[in-house]
């Protein structure tokens, strides 16, 4: 059951009444002060992520000229991180795709959607021999085969198969041979019909996007229409999504960037920096004076992998 944030509000400050009222003998106790101004919805991520510390803390959400969090925290640049989660998967597909790796006389397919436009356009500005194609919900079947060239290959087969009827022909239209990669810029809701399409058609080209294409997913076991494609995230932040959720998988990373943050606010605030401390979204090294840079991988999305978590 939620509960709501108004019971929090309360629960919270008979919670800090009696923390404060008994005299703290363990110097040991870790504690958090947090001074900050943010919308409802993060205020109740945080407190529920606090009360499930073993640690002493006091909240303050109407100071003025304290830290204002953004109630957007997927594309956010959060205190202490060097940028957006969003934006270090780009940069970190960017330089795995686009500027290392790349094979001669081979080009990238960018298949990306209306809401993306202007992060699209700034890679046609720094990569324009590229193959850019825009895609929506009610062309992607015509967008398909005139983006992989499969038209004229079955234009063929129905010109063969005219001459008699009766032979029993298997087709597997040709795709054209000078893609070498598909980076897919979407949501969920085209992602989740045009990557098994493509996949199809393209069993030996390698498939990439963000975690963007399944944020609106609400449910693990669906992530089995990107089977085999890569998306830049960490094993731990895929363990840490629970598979009883009845919310999206974008809800749920934001419960653990919430829970990133309060975990570095506790190493600066307790001087814990010489401590071995993981991070929910990707390992990170927490250091003074220094933003945070997740240390990403590709991630092959894998059935097997989701289902064993399940």
């Amino acid at each position: 059951m939620k509960i709501s944030l108004t019971l929090f509000l309360f629960t919270l400050m008979l919670f800090i009444v009696s923390c404060t009222s008994l005299p703290i003998e363990n110097k040991n106790v870790l504690n958090i002060d947090l001074t900050i101004k943010t919308s409802n919805k993060n205020k109740e991520l945080i407190i529920e992520s606090l009360f499930k510390e073993n640690i002493l803390f006091s909240l303050d959400f109407d100071k003025e000229d304290s830290y204002e969090l953004s109630n957007d925290l997927i594309n956010s640049q959060m205190k202490y991180f060097c940028n957006s989660i969003i934006e270090e998967e780009k940069i970190f597909i960017e330089s795995k795709i686009f500027k290392s790796n790349k094979i001669k006389n081979k080009k990238i397919l960018i298949i990306y959607s209306e809401p993306h436009i202007e992060f699209v356009n700034s890679l046609k500005e720094k990569y324009p021999e590229e193959l850019f194609f825009s895609i929506n919900e009610s062309n992607y079947e015509q967008k398909i085969a005139e983006m992989l060239n499969t038209v004229l290959s079955l234009k063929n087969f129905e010109e063969v198969s005219a001459v008699d009827r009766s032979l029993q022909i298997e087709h597997l239209p040709r795709v054209r041979n000078d893609i070498s990669k598909i980076y897919f810029v979407t949501d969920y809701d085209i992602g989740k019909t045009i990557v098994p399409e493509i996949k199809s058609y393209t069993l030996n080209i390698a498939l990439y996007s963000s975690s963007e294409i399944f944020h609106d997913a609400v449910d693990l076991k669906k992530l089995v229409d990107f089977e085999g494609s890569y998306v830049p995230i960490s094993n731990q932040l895929i363990r840490n999504i629970p598979s009883d959720t009845n919310t999206t998988i974008k809800n749920e990373i934001e419960k653990l960037l919430i829970k990133d943050f309060l975990t570095i606010e506790k190493v600066h605030q307790n001087n814990l920096y010489s401590k071995n401390i993981q991070l929910k979204t990707g390992n990170g090294e927490i250091k003074k004076n220094s933003c945070i840079k997740r240390d990403l991988n590709f991630w092959k999305v894998s059935t097997n992998d989701i289902t064993n978590q399940i």
